[in-house]
């Protein structure tokens, strides 16, 4: 698993990646009660906002940590957003993307780093 400086986690073969929200970003929201994503086939940007996730405290933009093209979406999101806040690097996966450039993997923090980068 690699991370951003976004707080954002990123599963990855090199061809495709699954994305969602670090426990320590849901740690920060708080209880999170809405969650908005990309649509299935949109091509994306690495950087672009691309969903929105709302909590009692604030609403925060999800960025794309690597660009492709959006190919499912986490609709159990929409219908129970708290999922987020108890498996938010398993089971509340945000997006899956096939990836445009694999090389963009390299740029992202591994655990150590980000470990870092919280501390």
């Amino acid at each position: 698993m690699k991370f951003t400086s976004d707080h954002e986690w990123v599963d990855s073969d090199g061809k495709t990646a699954t994305v969602g929200v670090t426990n320590f970003a849901q740690e920060q929201l708080g209880d999170v009660v809405f969650v908005e994503l990309p649509e299935v086939g949109r091509r994306i940007a690495k950087g672009d906002a691309v969903g929105v996730v709302e909590s009692v405290k604030v609403a925060s933009d999800v960025y794309a940590p690597l660009s492709g093209e959006v190919t499912e979406v986490n609709a159990a999101l929409a219908g129970d957003p708290s999922l987020v806040n108890s498996a938010a690097e398993s089971g509340a996966w945000f997006f899956k993307l096939k990836l445009s450039d694999a090389s963009e993997l390299e740029a992202l923090l591994d655990a150590e780093a980000y470990q870092k980068l919280i501390g």
